[in-house]
């Protein structure tokens, strides 16, 4: 029988609330869903259901000021993952969010199955990124001249050897360790180990780290020697 989860949605659209508690019923039977309009009623609600798996949430709802509202809530209750669930598409927006502390960013335009995919995914522990919005890197155009979110050095690259390239490559995509694995046709304990190398060659702490690092590079440049 598959597990039942207690999941919070966080969202001022009713119709959007509907939309994905009809996601996760169809997609995760048995679960109990609580559904609030307002960041302040999400923090009453994360108070009193310490025992909730998965809080999805709105960026634009009342009370959230963008990403402050995330960092609210993981503040409030740190042991509880936070998907961020947004018409958001900013590559940049994306990115600042799992820095923050979301473990996931869902599009409002993701299709049905991609979002009960997603739900899964961060149901079972994995980081999940849009990867189509990671690998077209869609940002508004005050941002996209930026380029000072820690970028990795052309010195630090070359000490990465292809295998790592080709892995960090992936990462910076969104895939998880298990879609590189299969694209790569290698092991995901391989792929793990590649990860950590990465991250100690790169000097970064965390897989989201590295993803903002890379998130820029021209790969091919790297890959071809």
């Amino acid at each position: 029988m598959e597990p039942a989860y207690k999941i919070l949605i966080a969202d001022d659209h009713p119709l959007f609330r509907e939309a994905i508690s009809s996601v996760i019923a169809s997609g995760f039977a048995g679960s109990e869903i609580i559904e609030t309009a307002d960041l302040d009623s999400a923090l009453e609600i994360t108070r009193e259901n310490d025992d909730l798996d998965l809080i999805l949430l709105d960026l634009n709802m009342p009370g959230m000021h963008g990403l402050t509202g995330l960092i609210t809530l993981r503040n409030e209750a740190p042991t509880i993952p936070v998907v961020i669930v947004s018409a958001e598409e900013d590559k940049q927006v994306v990115l600042q969010a799992i820095t923050y502390g979301a473990c996931g960013f869902i599009t409002k335009s993701s299709p049905r199955a991609q979002m009960t995919e997603a739900i899964q995914q961060i149901l079972n522990g994995n980081v999940y990124l849009p990867s189509d919005i990671i690998r077209t890197g869609k940002e508004s155009n005050t941002r996209r001249s930026r380029n000072e979110d820690n970028p990795i050095s052309p010195e630090l690259l070359n000490s990465l050897t292809r295998r790592q390239l080709l892995v960090l490559e992936r990462m910076s995509k969104g895939e998880s360790n298990k879609q590189i694995a299969y694209n790569l046709n290698i092991a995901e304990t391989t792929v793990k180990a590649h990860v950590s190398a990465i991250l100690r060659k790169l000097g970064v702490h965390n897989r989201v780290q590295a993803i903002l690092s890379a998130s820029d590079v021209d790969f091919s440049q790297y890959l071809k020697r």
